[in-house]
């Protein structure tokens, strides 16, 4: 094999494919890598382990844990040398990504401790073909581009997932941050506490409607007591939303303005007569109830008047 075709080969690395395909000899010799590696399978799955350990990757995982993972990578790793395939590996690094990444193991763990595993076999190609150096070059040639394709594939994967389950959890967040509340009969209530930026401000709409439509509201009210501060765009979708709620046959209130965002208000010139806005979540629920025609009346202590 030719130093330009190693390059080549190489470079192609960087594209995502679900298949790499060995040319001229390789696909002869990746096959004797593979029973090599596989004959061997204990010693160097231990040695890798061992360089793990040393290099203090994978501390949230019990032994047993690394044990079992170390081995399982280790299998996926021949079996994608042996067949050119990495879908397998692919499932096989989300799963794991699904299992590890909420112990707090972090990408460059699982990045790390497959260069490690990379490095381990190259050694012991090394030594295996080190008496003969036209084969060792060639023997090297077939095993580092799919070494690094490996590698690749799991880094890719291992960030994928990591950011699905990000997103995830940002979800489920931002749905405990704005609940819609049936407070009674056709009336709901949605406090909102923390910054309110567009993203947030939109799920809150889809939130609310849904609620209207699922409980047939007639009254919501919005409390805003503890937003710190909005800005013009969140201010105009605001307004929208109490648009939408209307058509949907729903009166909405606001509650908890405080003096910066009612000046804001003002300042960036939002229609207030489009908003029914009270001082307080009580005072608001004491309104929203009159409006739905309940009788609102204060409980007085013992022996009062």
């Amino acid at each position: 094999m030719t130093e330009d075709h190693g390059a080549s080969t190489r470079t192609s690395l960087s594209e995502r494919a679900d298949h790499f395909r060995p040319t001229g000899d390789e696909d002869q010799l990746l096959p004797q890598l593979v029973a090599h590696l596989r004959e061997h399978r204990t010693k160097l799955r231990q040695e890798w382990a061992g360089r793990i350990q040393d290099s203090g990757l994978l501390h949230a995982m019990t032994p047993q844990e690394m044990a079992d993972e170390t081995t399982s990578v280790y299998d996926n790793y021949v079996g994608v040398l042996e067949t050119g395939s990495v879908e397998a590996l692919q499932r096989y690094a989300r799963d794991l990504s699904e299992r590890i990444i909420p112990r707090g193991v972090e990408t460059h763990e699982v990045v790390g401790i497959v260069l490690l595993l990379r490095d381990v076999l190259a050694r012991s190609l090394f030594e295996k073909y080190q008496r003969d150096f036209g084969l060792l070059n060639r023997v090297l040639d077939a095993y580092e581009p799919a070494a690094n394709r490996i590698a690749n594939t799991v880094a890719v994967s291992f960030v994928e997932e990591r950011e699905r389950i990000i997103r995830q959890q940002q979800d489920s967040i931002r749905e405990l941050s704005t609940p819609v509340l049936p407070v009674r009969e056709r009336l709901l209530i949605l406090p909102i506490i923390g910054i309110l930026d567009g993203e947030r401000a939109r799920q809150l709409t889809e939130q609310l409607l849904t609620g209207i439509r699922t409980h047939r509201a007639k009254v919501v009210v919005i409390d805003i007591t503890g937003v710190p501060d909005i800005d013009e765009s969140v201010a105009d979708h605001l307004v929208r939303t109490v648009d939408a709620s209307r058509l949907m046959g729903a009166s909405v209130i606001i509650t908890g303005l405080s003096p910066l965002i009612a000046q804001t208000l003002v300042t960036i010139g939002v229609d207030l007569s489009k908003m029914d806005t009270i001082g307080d979540l009580q005072g608001g629920l004491e309104v929203a109830e009159r409006l739905l025609g309940y009788t609102v009346t204060r409980d007085v202590g013992m022996g009062g008047p």
